[in-house]
């Protein structure tokens, strides 16, 4: 039996892929949205409070709000689904899932970088519930409370710092002998009498009830525990990109390369989101990526049709842009 052949198929359903999904939608583009669960990194978080516009929700809440809006036009949601390839023939993409296969004239990836975990009993139970994977986000919620950050070089200590601005204590465990970083913020982080550093170190246990109320951590051969209301896991990102290797262009990071259009290196493929080199890993500028990548598709089938473009230079030149960050 043929498989049916959606204008766009959207790998991924964090905040970047859901507001594609609306976009592509609203623009009468059917549309089917392939993704492990709703929301992605968005359900981490227990309470966003500078997304423009909401004054304050849960990451899971406004997923779901996003979602509603994107079916209301039409889209199609496939939970569950994990994709492990995705060929071209001709003019058509097939994506090749755990679930089945898939046929879309454009796709989009926006499937977001999946956190580290440090896999110790207790994280996956505590996850939204004082478990968390960014300090940038969550840091504020501990205001006055004692909090950890688990880390490791960069990642690790600019997320201590911002923790101990407003954690009391603000503990540090790295299993790492060192601090790594600039120098600048180590010094900084040194110098903060609310700052307790574990070098050498690592978290044995998460524990609590409802909540995150303690971690056991082991230092040589001591082991001890320390009561938090929160431990920030800022081990870096993992992007699981391998199956796209030869089929689109990903920097030295396994990053997906796009142009200001959220265009890939392959014509009819595009990104958004974390997935990409865009820098500034936020909801809100993920979700704009979303809505680019969601534009450009829909002119690029417009231009299969030999339609023009809608408020964009579609001709123009691709560029690559490198980002120091």
């Amino acid at each position: 039996m043929p498989l049916k052949t959606f204008d766009t198929i959207i790998v991924g359903a964090g905040i970047a892929g859901l507001s594609a999904a609306l976009y592509s939608s609203r623009q009468k583009l059917s549309t089917l949205v392939l993704s492990k669960d709703l929301g992605g990194q968005l359900t981490l978080t227990d309470l966003i409070e500078n997304y423009p516009g909401v004054e304050s929700t849960g990451g899971l809440s406004l997923a779901q709000k996003i979602e509603k809006q994107a079916k209301k036009f039409g889209a199609e949601f496939i939970y569950g689904e994990e994709v492990k390839e995705i060929v071209q023939e001709s003019d058509v993409f097939i994506i090749k899932g755990i679930k089945g296969e898939y046929a879309g004239r454009a796709i989009i990836l926006a499937f977001g970088k999946t956190p580290r975990e440090i896999n110790v009993p207790g994280e996956q139970e505590f996850k939204g519930k004082g478990v968390s994977y960014c300090a940038i986000c969550d840091a504020a919620f501990f205001k006055g409370k004692p909090a950890a950050v688990v880390g490791e070089g960069e990642p690790g200590i600019e997320a201590i710092e911002l923790l101990s601005n407003y954690a009391n204590p603000a503990y540090y465990i790295t299993s790492s002998s060192y601090l790594a970083g600039e120098e600048e913020i180590v010094k900084n982080v040194l110098n903060k009498p609310n700052v307790k550093i574990f070098t050498s170190s690592k978290v044995l246990e998460i524990r609590g009830n409802s909540k995150v109320e303690e971690i056991v951590i082991k230092k040589g051969y001591e082991t001890m525990s320390l009561g938090v209301n929160g431990v920030i896991i800022e081990m870096g990102y993992v992007l699981k990109t391998e199956f796209l290797k030869g089929f689109v262009e990903l920097n030295e990071k396994g990053e997906i390369v796009v142009d200001e259009l959220g265009r890939t290196s392959r014509e009819g493929v595009f990104a958004a989101g974390d997935v990409t080199q865009t820098p500034y890993k936020q909801a809100v500028v993920a979700a704009a990526e979303g809505v680019k990548a969601a534009l450009s598709a829909y002119n690029y089938i417009r231009s299969k049709k030999g339609l023009p473009p809608v408020n964009v230079d579609w001709k123009a030149e691709k560029k690559k842009v490198s980002f120091r960050l």
